[in-house]
């Protein structure tokens, strides 16, 4: 024990040593300032960096190529570095399993080894027979960066169409392949983005735009969205144009199809939440290019979702008129929103999904950001619950004809953990269990209340080993999101452990702009209420220091995409709350976020600086890139992105980080780390998940080291 607290001791003294001769006067890579200045509402706003928005020019690939280096060298002096990276590549490697699906009688599902860089899809022929392999992506690519983005089977199970993503980009590349024999067919579909895969018969409906301007395919503005339908067999050139809407080229549509086939569903979006709902009948249908559509849902002011069909009639999740949502039943003969029957009542829990499973239903409850489930049946009788292990969340597999379901739990510190359920007896049995390198009875996970600046309250997770002292001398990491109605709830990555192990404190806090608490919780955090989340943001940050988990010291933020936006916000705003900062793919130009790629659909929770002067100068008075103050000393911020991020635009990144290193005090050090062949974060393979979270996690455990 004396040698190992000796050791530990030695390693401080160095990382304390290593971050006094840091302190500096940093000297970041030359980036050219030019003289764009755009005029809003008689408002003259310097946009100095305007020319990190084009596309790989020289320029811009030496200067990224400089500040990495900077991050690097950085980094690099990290006594601990290598340690962590032996420490997190150790804890992921540990095998890893999808929850089973059953297609064509066949049962469908992905696994990991550990290390392996995308996760291979298998199946059974029956839960005892020989695991097949059917995919490997790992196949597709030398170092793991073609991901496999979706893969739906046809009802029959003869054929699986599978989308793949080439360096995290979100532009999908579809093929086929025959399942018996592993043998791709002919059928490719190219500029496919934002899509889902609807099987009926033998072919699939799937969305698509145009290709964009050569050179701008990861900046040009995404519009004109259209669904087609793909024939097995047939050229994509030859495919039926199903739907568009050229009238509304900022409008997207994805396809969907109920379990029979019978009907197809287009869900039209103006934005990120909202979905005006069209319907069709396929069943008599001989030219999906002329097909016929009545409105399901009218316009766009809720989010519907299609449970199932059943005798003829559809079962709709839905917010509207229900801001915590409920479960309605609609005659197709007479849909209209007024004649919606009530299925399962809207109540003060928010009803996070509905799944039709075997002869009942599953309702699945999201309560104070955790997951409570029970059954229905078709008239909402109640027939029982389905109890969980712990304070979580659970995903689930199942269709309406099959005899079981499957489910998995996980939580902030317990791995996926697999059941499968049997519908006829309502016993719950362990499927498939992770051998995980630790034991997570050695951490605790707590739910707790912090109060936010106006008075609202909010739950925050809590999460560190056993027998950590609140002395507000721990390393402790708050993340949020804070957006467009996504939940935040306990979900499991290893590569926390090793942070916890060595005294961390990870802390999720939920915000307002998210789903937890129904869409009055959402709106609450949109638009002219957008501080509303950076408060509670704030608030959440203040307990955490006030009930002694950290201090302003030791305190470290992180977030991405919109979390990106929250981190950038709240260190500009309140710079000397925290000692560190990692905002990942962040949107930080709140002036021009729209005008890139899918951005324009972001406007209903963010709005834009076009619509109006008073929606400009609130979204000028808190945009990150806008509100860098010269001279103030930041926290110590290392911010992330990735060369081909094609939702969330590097230049939001490279802007924000050019302008503080020329605006801050150079004392305090503001890296950027620039990831090459990744995107916004889907597809990922393992090598580069470990390598950027030993980065991230040994720039906030450097920088929030306790004074002593």
């Amino acid at each position: 024990m004396k040698t190992i607290l000796i050791g530990a001791l030695a390693v401080l003294a160095l990382a304390i040593q290593a971050r006094a001769q840091e302190s500096q006067r940093y000297q970041y890579p030359k980036a050219r300032v030019c003289d764009q200045v755009d005029e809003y509402f008689g408002t003259k706003v310097a946009d100095p960096y305007r020319w990190m928005e084009v596309e790989k020019t020289p320029e811009l690939l030496k200067w990224i190529e400089e500040e990495n280096d900077l991050t690097q060298s950085y980094l690099a002096k990290i006594p601990f570095r290598d340690d962590l990276r032996k420490e997190m590549t150790a804890i992921y490697d540990y095998p890893k399993q999808g929850l089973p699906w059953k297609r064509g009688g066949r049962y469908f599902y992905s696994t990991n080894t550990g290390l392996q860089n995308q996760s291979v899809q298998r199946y059974k022929t029956s839960l005892d027979a020989e695991e097949q392999t059917l995919l490997d992506p790992n196949e597709l690519s030398d170092d793991g960066t073609v991901a496999l983005s979706d893969m739906e089977v046809s009802k029959d199970g003869k054929f699986a169409a599978f989308a793949t993503s080439t360096s995290g980009s979100d532009w999908r590349d579809i093929f086929v392949m025959n399942v018996e024999t592993r043998e791709k067919t002919s059928d490719e579909i190219h500029w496919a983005k934002f899509t889902s895969i609807a099987w009926v018969g033998d072919g699939f409906f799937y969305s698509r735009y145009d290709a964009p301007p050569k050179g701008q395919e990861f900046t040009a503005k995404n519009e004109n969205q259209k669904i087609y339908y793909h024939k097995l067999g047939e050229p994509q050139e030859k495919d039926a144009l199903v739907f568009a809407d050229p009238d509304n080229p900022s409008r997207n549509c994805v396809a969907s199809v109920d379990e029979d086939e019978n009907w197809l569903f287009v869900f039209q979006n103006e934005s990120t939440y909202g979905a005006k709902v069209l319907f069709a009948d396929l069943r008599d249908a001989k030219d999906y290019s002329k097909l016929e559509f009545d409105v399901l849902y009218p316009d766009f002011e809720a989010e519907t979702e299609v449970v199932a069909v059943k005798d003829g009639k559809f079962y709709l999740l839905t917010d509207f008129q229900a801001s915590n949502r409920r479960l309605v039943v609609v005659d197709p003969a007479d849909p209209k929103p007024e004649n919606w029957k009530d299925v399962l009542s809207e109540s003060d829990v928010l009803l996070s999904a509905v799944r039709a499973v075997g002869d009942r239903l599953l309702a699945v409850y999201l309560k104070d950001a955790a997951h409570e489930c029970a059954f229905y049946d078709y008239e909402g009788k109640k027939l029982g619950e389905l109890e969980l292990p712990g304070l979580g969340v659970a995903g689930f597999s199942g269709k309406k004809d099959d005899p079981e379901l499957f489910y998995s739990f996980s939580s902030f510190i317990c791995p996926p953990t697999l059941f499968k359920y049997d519908l006829e007896t309502g016993e719950s049995t362990l499927f498939w269990a992770p051998k995980v390198g630790f034991d997570p009875n050695d951490y605790v996970c707590e739910r707790v209340w912090y109060q936010s600046k106006d008075g609202t309250r909010a739950p925050m997770f809590v999460s560190y080993k056993k027998g950590m002292e609140k002395n507000g001398q721990n390393s402790t990491i708050l993340y949020g999101y804070g957006g467009f109605n996504i939940n935040m709830t306990p979900g499991f990555k290893p590569v926390r452990i090793p942070y916890l192990n060595r005294g961390g404190v990870y802390a999720v806090a939920i915000l307002r702009g998210g789903g937890e608490y129904g869409e009055a919780w959402h709106k609450a955090g949109t638009k002219t209420q957008k501080q509303n989340v950076f408060d509670d943001f704030i608030s959440a940050a203040e307990y955490l220091i006030k009930e002694k988990y950290a201090s302003k010291e030791t305190l470290a933020i992180n977030g991405g995409s919109n979390g990106g936006l929250l981190v950038g916000a709240a260190l500009t705003q309140r710079p000397d709350l925290f000692a560190a900062a990692v905002p990942q793919v962040g949107v930080l130009d709140m002036l021009r976020y729209h005008k890139f790629t899918i951005g324009w659909a972001w406007a209903t929770d963010y709005g834009t600086s076009e619509e109006s002067e008073e929606m400009f100068r609130y979204l000028l008075k808190y945009s990150p890139l806008h509100n860098v103050k010269k001279g103030v000393k930041y926290p110590a911020t290392m911010i992330e992105t990735s060369d081909h991020d094609d939702r969330v635009v590097p230049a939001h990144s490279m802007k924000f980080g050019a302008t503080m290193q020329a605006e801050s005090d150079p004392t305090s050090p503001v890296l950027i780390r620039i990831e090459s062949k990744a995107g916004h974060g889907a597809g990922k393979p393992t090598a580069k998940i470990v390598e950027e979270a030993v980065d991230a996690y040994s720039f906030i455990l450097f920088n929030t080291q306790p004074k002593r």
